[in-house]
């Protein structure tokens, strides 16, 4: 059951982060749905709760500017957006910093996070008490329309998730306005609460996103929304391996298969929640000690089409998608 927690219960929504469970929360945009961003558990819960297809990357809140640089590198337009609209409904994507406690899985398993400071006062008091960064798409199941009061949240998340914090109805009721700060050149991912001429005039001109088809073919955006340039290992990956060779490094859901070189297991219970929550990591430490042990590949052990075992599989599938 969902309960509907008065807006003097911040202590207790804190609690409720910090222990891994999921709440949603008012932002001066729209709700959306929190989980402890370091914990890798809560955001698979996040997916599941949301049914979301992909493993887009999740928009990390913070109470402040100060808190949100201490997870990314933020450059001298950074610094002057945020002194400017934050807390406002602005995103910045930039780089993770070295050491960066952010889980894999909130940022779809990229080097680069999505972080914002929200204006809602509630949000912000929330964030202060849990004294932790919170992952925190729409509080909505995945294509449904974003909500913008309690009543919205419950109706499509009321049973999956463990709260709702009662801040009323959201005053912008449109989403932040996402901005990729990666490259040289700023890039507008998605139109939002601040105009793109109003960040224009502080940081200069603005480019526009590249098509998704090209973004395919350049692998170059990395950011919420972009499905198609999450990270992906530098060894090629052979997906629903049912034997693996001496030489391959095994990906593994459930017992593993014999004779690997190196194994990494998802999930030795075939727990899917902490097979999505394990995804990303084990990709990338595959990666490193398959090539130092001399393997040629990835071999990937089938992963249940239910659940969040279609994310991971849609993600495994874009691993071992043919190398342009």
């Amino acid at each position: 059951m969902t309960r509907l927690l008065p807006p003097e219960a911040v202590a207790e929504a804190a609690a409720l982060l910090r222990a891994g469970a999921l709440v949603a929360f008012p932002t001066e945009t729209v709700y959306g749905l929190g989980g402890d961003a370091r914990n890798g558990r809560a955001v698979a819960a996040i997916f599941a709760a949301k049914g979301r297809p992909h493993f887009n990357p999740l928009i990390c809140h913070y109470p402040s500017a100060a808190a949100a640089f201490a997870d990314v590198r933020a450059d001298d337009r950074a610094q002057a957006l945020a002194a400017a609209f934050w807390p406002g409904p602005l995103t910045l994507v930039l780089p993770r910093r070295p050491g960066c406690a952010i889980d894999l899985l909130a940022g779809a398993g990229l080097d680069t996070l999505a972080v914002r400071v929200p204006a809602h006062p509630l949000a912000l008091a929330l964030l202060r008490a849990a004294a932790l960064p919170v992952a925190g798409p729409s509080a909505n199941l995945s294509g449904q329309v974003s909500p913008t009061t309690p009543a919205h949240v419950l109706a499509g998340l009321g049973g999956r998730i463990a709260a709702v914090l009662d801040g009323g109805p959201c005053a912008v009721g449109v989403e932040s306005t996402v901005l990729d700060l990666t490259g040289a050149g700023a890039v507008l991912l998605r139109p939002g609460g601040v105009p793109a001429e109003a960040i224009e005039a502080l940081i200069g001109k603005v480019g526009r996103p590249v098509p998704l088809a090209a973004a395919e073919a350049v692998r170059s955006l990395r950011s919420p929304g972009m499905l198609l340039s999450h990270y992906a290992p530098s060894l090629p990956v052979r997906l629903n391996a049912t034997a693996v060779a001496a030489d391959e490094a095994l990906l593994a859901f459930g017992p593993p298969l014999p004779g690997a070189a190196v194994t990494w297991n998802l999930s030795e219970t075939g727990d899917l929640a902490e097979a999505a929550a394990r995804l990303f990591a084990g990709l990338r430490w595959l990666d490193t000690e398959g090539t130092a042990r001399g393997c040629p590949r990835i071999a990937a052990m089938r992963v249940p089409e239910q659940g969040l075992g279609a994310a991971i599989n849609d993600r495994l599938a874009r691993a071992a998608a043919p190398r342009g």
